[in-house]
């Protein structure tokens, strides 16, 4: 039987880069207790009162068919909340879909297709690789260096740039490494694009778990706000990743055109998650405030206790959910290190080659476990780098 030729362009960038997570899922289920630092899911619940709007919306019917754009309510309430950033953003300016993911996908399908190129920073979320070559472009990634925080430098883009480039998908704060860029470093990467003509894809995601400094953004510069077009949802900020909530804020031109995508695929979420979304965005909530409190606290944790170890380097984030750790002073990858951790100290974190080539010398480990929990985790990982150093010596 003959298939797209789209399922062999995805077909080892799906779950393939969750190995060591669905291994350890099926450990668990088999038995076998592991700590687990793989994925980004919040370890707290969403406020009640939110779950309370749902679950009111729900039952008083708000369960029929909605529109490709999104319901009035959530529409109105994205509005208001990007105009704080751009006071001429209307509800013209706003798609919704289910999740960031979708929203990458869908405005990712609207800007480039087959024989275009994609420009991002490496190390990338998991996804972004799959998200690109589902529309048949190429991804051209971009290093980030270690040695500059991984801040993507415009030097950098610059020299990466191809004449069939027509997007760079950036991604602040970031995910893996959480690096945040200020906004002179985003100024400067937007004279990069405008030389180029490029659009910039912002996902923002992580807005509201910075640590010590101000986010900022391109779609707040006024010289790129024809070409920026910023992606978020409420799965990070609000502890709320299983409702799949989220959204794109672009151009006029660009959302009108990016519509009937939106209709072919989706034609619209669910009214009663999105009454909750609208309540989200436009309510006071400490959420992210105390997530935002509890992973700078926790990244703490891991920088003392694999710190003082030589083998291993922790990276201390700036912001998100996330601590990248260097183990390529152990003689091993992040892969073989990630994989051998797990299966002989029951510890699962993500090898860093799932976030790209940058990051294969690394593993990523998540902050969304109890502080006791990543004290365990943190002695199992430094026991095991010193026992690979004592077999090497």
């Amino acid at each position: 039987m003959r298939y797209a030729s789209i399922t062999d362009r995805l077909t080892h960038l799906g779950s393939g880069k969750w190995t060591v997570h669905l291994k350890a899922r099926e450990m668990v289920d088999a038995g076998t207790p592991v700590i687990e630092l793989t994925i980004g899911e919040p370890d707290i619940m969403p406020d009640k009162a939110l779950l309370d709007e749902a679950e009111r919306s729900m039952r008083a019917g708000r369960i029929r068919y909605s529109n490709g754009r999104g319901e009035p309510k959530i529409i109105a309430a994205l509005t208001e909340k990007y105009r704080q950033r751009r006071p001429s953003i209307s509800e013209r300016n706003i798609l919704c879909f289910p999740g960031t993911q979708t929203a990458l996908f869908a405005v990712m399908l609207g800007l480039v297709e087959g024989g275009d190129a994609v420009l991002v920073p490496d190390p990338y979320y998991a996804t972004y690789e799959g998200v690109i070559a589902a529309t048949g472009a190429a991804m051209v990634p971009v290093p980030l260096r270690p040695e500059n925080g991984f801040h993507l430098k415009p030097k950098d883009l610059e020299a990466a740039v191809t004449p069939n480039a027509r997007v760079l998908l950036l991604n602040t704060p970031h995910n893996p490494t959480g690096a945040a860029l200020t906004a002179d470093e985003i100024a400067a990467i937007g004279e990069v694009c405008q030389r180029h003509d490029l659009w910039i894809v912002c996902d923002e995601v992580y807005e509201k778990l910075i640590f010590d400094r101000t986010f900022a953004s391109p779609f707040d510069i006024e010289a790129l706000q024809e070409r920026t077009i910023a992606v978020s949802s409420i799965s990070k900020s609000h502890a709320a990743p299983g409702f799949r909530s989220g959204w794109a804020v672009g151009p006029e031109e660009f959302c009108d055109r990016l519509l009937a995508v939106s209709e072919t695929m989706l034609f619209g979420g669910q009214p009663f998650i999105a009454d909750m979304t609208a309540m989200a965005v436009s309510g006071e909530f400490d959420t992210a405030e105390r997530m935002r409190e509890s992973y700078k606290r926790r990244a703490e944790i891991l920088m003392e206790h694999l710190g003082g170890h030589g083998a291993l380097r922790p990276m201390m984030p700036e912001a998100g959910m996330f601590l990248l750790v260097d183990v390529s002073g152990t003689g091993l990858d992040g892969e073989t290190f990630a994989t051998r951790l797990l299966d002989e100290k029951h510890v699962a974190v993500m090898p860093g080659a799932s976030f790209g080539e940058q990051a294969a010398g690394f593993i990523r480990l998540s902050l969304t476990v109890a502080d006791d929990t990543l004290r365990e985790a943190a002695g199992r990982i430094a026991t095991f780098a010193d026992e690979l150093a004592a077999n090497v010596g």
